[in-house]
């Protein structure tokens, strides 16, 4: 097996069981309006009352269903995840008005990186199921995320460990600015 070494990442295992017990963590696919919802971190930061700046939603699709959040245990500065409103935990449940609202933030998330932070390439990515790698195997998201070449991401699997030179509230700051949406961050009607 010349050329190919290993990287053991065993605590990545103990993270998913925690994350993934409990209600919501791996709840009914189905995807109906409340199901998991009492247990989903999304659905509770979605339906939580508070601002947009205070839950980091960088995003919310003019028809309410879907929105973009910065992830709150980053790989790197500007990982971000686009997902759907309604908590379903596949893409082939949603509605087609969903995925394309899914599909057109997940796009405008692409742009707003490469404004934001002029990356050398991007990763994006859906993690579907317990099995898949999904932290939060209930409730759909994409991950978007930007890289570079020589980039430090690797201190995740050998030392526990993530290199961010900036706080959530500056990437935050940074990608309302470059969302292509209307020159950048809109916030709802009558809302955050």
């Amino acid at each position: 097996m010349s050329g190919l070494d290993r990287l053991w990442a065993g605590w990545r295992s103990s993270y998913i069981e925690s994350v993934t017990s409990g209600p919501g963590g791996d709840a009914t696919p189905g995807g109906s309006k409340d199901a998991g919802r009492s247990g989903c971190v999304f659905c509770a930061i979605l339906g939580s009352g508070d601002d947009d700046e205070a839950t980091h939603v960088l995003w919310r699709h003019s028809s309410g269903l879907a929105v973009a959040i910065l992830n709150a245990y980053p790989y790197c500065s500007g990982h971000l995840m686009v997902m759907p409103v309604r908590h379903v935990a596949s893409p082939e449940l949603l509605e087609p008005s969903e995925a394309g609202a899914l599909w057109e933030g997940t796009s405008s998330a692409v742009s707003a990186l490469r404004a934001a932070y002029k990356p050398d390439g991007l990763n994006l990515g859906a993690n579907l199921g317990r099995a898949g790698g999904a932290g939060v195997p209930g409730h759909l998201h994409v991950h978007v995320l930007p890289r570079w070449e020589g980039d430090t991401n690797f201190m995740t699997s050998v030392a526990d460990t993530r290199v961010l030179p900036e706080p959530l509230d500056v990437s935050a700051g940074k990608l309302r600015r470059a969302w292509p949406a209307a020159g950048g961050y809109e916030a709802p009607a009558g809302g955050s």
